[in-house]
């Protein structure tokens, strides 16, 4: 616990966006865990504001960002997203619409934070590796690299379209210090030994060649914790064969996103892949998965991912704000978590079990106020 006495009463601002498809069902279980650790703990009060944005939204009111929704959004302690988009409703151009990308850029959340955690009851398709074994941290720069070109591509005369990579030195060496100081904190929570691990294609292009310079400068001043280097396509291949080596791995925003999804694949699926997209005054925190329309409404949809980006935000707050119990209540989430995966009786139905949203939403957030 932190060394400190909780200021009393004290009352967070969440903007809560539920966005489209199950983003609506698993953010409305997680909301319901986030209720629970107020019954329990009395020293915070979660003020949980629900808002228009996405794909429905777009199609409704011409806007999938509206400025209601992102004047709140700047003025919350932190943001709670469900998934945003849908194949069917695209812009004139014929992508998809990614408010939730648009919000990393305005507010500049440059760190993508991944966590791959193997937890009990979760179906994994790698052989003789057991719950605990995989504890790891996927870290993608989010305002820079591939999707820097994201609104800015060209496509000239129907026969060529170009697309730039954009790489800065103040952008690579921020990702870069949040990697080495979240291998630090990870490290006073375990016992094993930390790194870092820079993942890139050095020797091809010159851009990941300049991210590896500034990792190496950023490394020299983390002598406490290991630092190593990993081709893109290499790393890909050390995942599946033996994850249980890795702890933070720091990449370009497009690599970060392929990894992300294949590390979610290792533990269970994107319905037990939380995430945050955090940057120096905001953050917003969501599953990983998407909006998955074909299964919205019908209570399959997996909230774990929801609940445990639920738990980060307690996390991220209550380290921001020196709160010792909004950590201890995001600790008390994934305790419960777990708790409900160890006995089995209630598991998603993505991990061969017949539990419905709402089954493992009371599940978790009756062990939550029990406990």
């Amino acid at each position: 616990m932190m060394g400190h006495v909780n200021p009393p009463g004290s009352t967070f601002e969440i903007a809560v966006l539920p966005g489209d498809g199950i983003g609506i069902d698993v953010t409305a279980e997680a909301v319901k865990v986030l209720q629970a650790t107020q019954r329990r703990f009395a020293s915070f009060s979660l003020n949980l504001r629900s808002h228009e944005c996405g794909a429905i939204c777009y199609q409704e009111t011409g806007d999938d960002l509206p400025p209601s929704t992102l004047d709140a959004v700047r003025a919350a302690d932190a943001v709670l997203l469900g998934a945003m988009g849908h194949p069917d409703i695209r812009k004139p151009d014929g992508t998809e619409l990614t408010p939730q990308v648009t919000l990393r850029v305005l507010l500049d959340l440059y760190a993508g934070v991944r966590p791959s955690k193997l937890y009990p009851g979760a179906r994994t398709p790698l052989a003789d590796v057991r719950p605990g074994s995989i504890d790891f941290v996927v870290l993608r720069e989010q305002t820079e690299g591939l999707f820097a070109s994201q609104t800015g591509g060209v496509v000239l005369g129907n026969q060529v379209a170009t697309e730039t990579l954009v790489m800065t030195r103040p952008g690579v060496r921020r990702i870069c210090e949040f990697a080495f100081q979240l291998a630090r904190d990870r490290q006073a929570n375990q016992q094993r030994p930390r790194k870092v691990t820079c993942v890139d294609k050095a020797n091809i292009f010159k851009s990941f060649a300049f991210f590896r310079k500034i990792f190496d400068e950023v490394a020299s001043d983390y002598q406490d914790i290991h630092a190593e280097h990993a081709y893109i396509d290499a790393q890909a291949l050390h995942l599946v064969q033996r994850p249980g080596r890795f702890d933070v791995l720091v990449t370009e925003n497009m690599f970060g996103d392929i990894l992300s999804d294949l590390a979610a694949g290792l533990i269970g699926g994107m319905g037990m892949a939380p995430s945050g997209d955090i940057g120096d005054r905001y953050a917003v925190f969501q599953p990983a998965h998407g909006t998955a329309p074909d299964i919205a409404g019908k209570g399959i949809a997996n909230p774990i991912a929801a609940i445990l980006s639920a738990a980060m935000m307690l996390d991220w707050l209550g380290k921001r704000h020196r709160h010792a119990d909004l950590v201890n209540a995001g600790q008390a989430i994934e305790t419960s978590v777990i708790r409900v995966l160890e006995e089995g009786k209630i598991l998603p139905v993505d991990q061969g079990g017949s539990g419905t949203t709402t089954q493992l939403g009371d599940a978790i957030a009756g062990v939550v106020s029990r406990t």
